[in-house]
């Protein structure tokens, strides 16, 4: 038992922090309830990440957010508290923007590529940061591919920069760069289910300066609040997103589909590219970690044809990390 569990499982932990009003607020169901405001649930989830609030109260909380749904300005506000709950990466020297994919679902029927989207955006010159989880019963994580690919997981930030001044994209386990986001990640074990915090690791932008985020989506209802997050609340000073179905979960380039993959620059969304159906001509690739990381070396040694939906994915990106470097020197 970890000391999270530990602490969880302690009934007499008690609430520093008044939430009997929030709580009053979402969690009168679906059609009763009631959205919190941004300076509410900024406030709400600093409590919650400097350990303020009870066990009780904490569940509630976050089961009530997981029948209500997030609005916009709870996202903003939690993602507001979540992201002052650590220290934020330095990025190196470089004429693109660095690139933040976050990686926290693998994949459980076809192959993981987010760490061939990763190694691709690097050696062409961006600085890439993949965060994420290094297990999930029954998927294969992109931390597992990483190891044998000999892509060891950065625990601080210097061995992060030590990766990017060597070519090669960091990867930082959750636990390593926001442990206090880790720690209520860790409460699906308990409670059975996923929380707001799933959808906030996938959205935060953990670096000091602008940059990319690759940022995905599993269910419609996501799309359409996303959508109106990143297009109305997020701070376009912070960098550009961009936004696409998933696939396995994962936020890389299907390769039997076209996902739409909408950018949102300066406040203003443009679709880069439109959805369609169409698999590329690639041989099968081995879907565990083993034969998973096989494959990629063989494409990285020019052995292998890089999927054309993962190369247009590659070519976006560098276009609008190089575009936003320039606009912020």
């Amino acid at each position: 038992m970890n000391q999270l569990e530990a602490k969880s499982s302690n009934s007499g932990h008690s609430s520093t922090y008044p939430t009997a009003h929030f709580i009053r607020e979402i969690g009168r169901g679906i059609k009763g309830a009631r959205s919190l405001s941004y300076d509410d649930a900024r406030d709400l989830f600093k409590a919650i990440v400097d350990g303020k609030v009870g066990d009780l109260e904490l569940g509630a909380i976050l089961i009530a957010m997981r029948i209500k749904g997030e609005s916009v300005d709870e996202i903003a506000g939690f993602l507001s508290a979540a992201e002052s709950s650590f220290s934020l990466l330095q990025a190196p020297q470089s004429s693109f923007s660095p690139i933040v994919i976050p990686s926290y679902n693998g994949a459980r029927r076809a192959a993981n590529l987010t760490p061939l989207l990763a190694l691709l955006l690097a050696r062409a010159g961006a600085p890439v940061l993949v965060h994420g989880v290094d297990q999930d019963a029954g998927r294969v994580t992109s931390a597992e591919i990483f190891k044998e690919l000999g892509v060891q997981a950065s625990t601080n930030h210097q061995h992060a920069d030590e990766q990017w001044q060597r070519g090669l994209p960091a990867f930082m386990p959750i636990e390593n760069l926001a442990p206090r986001l880790a720690q209520l990640l860790a409460l699906r074990k308990i409670l059975g289910l996923r929380n707001s915090t799933h959808t906030l690791v996938k959205i935060m932008q953990p670096f000091a300066q602008p940059a990319l985020r690759l940022t995905s989506y599993t269910h419609p209802e996501y799309a359409a609040m996303l959508t109106q997050y990143f297009g109305t609340a997020a701070d376009p000073n912070r960098g550009d997103v961009f936004l696409m179905r998933a696939t396995e979960g994962e936020t890389v380039a299907n390769t039997k589909k076209v996902q739409q993959i909408d950018w949102f620059h300066a406040g203003l969304k443009t679709t880069l590219v439109e959805a369609q159906l169409g698999s590329d001509s690639i041989v099968a690739i081995p879907p565990d970690a083993h034969g998973t990381a096989q494959w990629i070396k063989q494409v990285l040694a020019g052995h292998e044809q890089v999927p054309q939906n993962i190369a247009q994915q590659v070519e976006h990106c560098l276009m609008a990390a190089q575009q936003k470097q320039g606009e912020s020197q």
